[in-house]
């Protein structure tokens, strides 16, 4: 039952959440681009997709939220994307055979939290400016 209610106040970022998950456990394209072989790119791209879930979820908790209470988004938007993304990585190690785990991958990924994290942060603050 609380899923749904999740589900109800969170759907962006719950969205966003399958899609990566279904993007880092599906089998790569064996086509290759250009930029992808730009040294650092795949840490960019998890920077950027941790950030857009995180910035969802800051977006969705502020909409329906005028305070921030500090224990429960530290828990909820940070301990559990990064909790989330560790069980990716070992996932991609454990339930692939065309991906492995990578450290750097799970450092930017939680960089992407952090950013988002700080982006709330900021934008509650100025908010309460207004």
């Amino acid at each position: 039952m609380a899923f749904l209610s999740y589900l109800k106040r969170y759907p962006l970022t719950l969205l966003c959440a399958a899609g990566i998950w279904y993007l880092c456990l599906m089998r790569p394209p064996s086509v290759k681009l250009d930029f992808t072989n730009v040294p650092g790119f795949d840490k960019v791209v998890h920077v950027g997709m941790y950030a857009a879930m995180c910035g969802l979820l800051w977006f969705e908790y502020l909409r329906l939220h005028t305070r921030l209470r500090p224990l429960r988004l530290l828990l909820g938007a940070v301990c559990l994307p990064a909790l989330m993304s560790g069980i990716i990585e070992v996932a991609q190690d454990r339930l692939t055979t065309t991906r492995s785990a990578d450290v750097f991958d799970f450092v930017a990924n939680v960089l992407g939290i952090l950013l988002a994290a700080g982006a709330g942060v900021l934008y509650h603050r100025y908010r309460q400016q207004r």
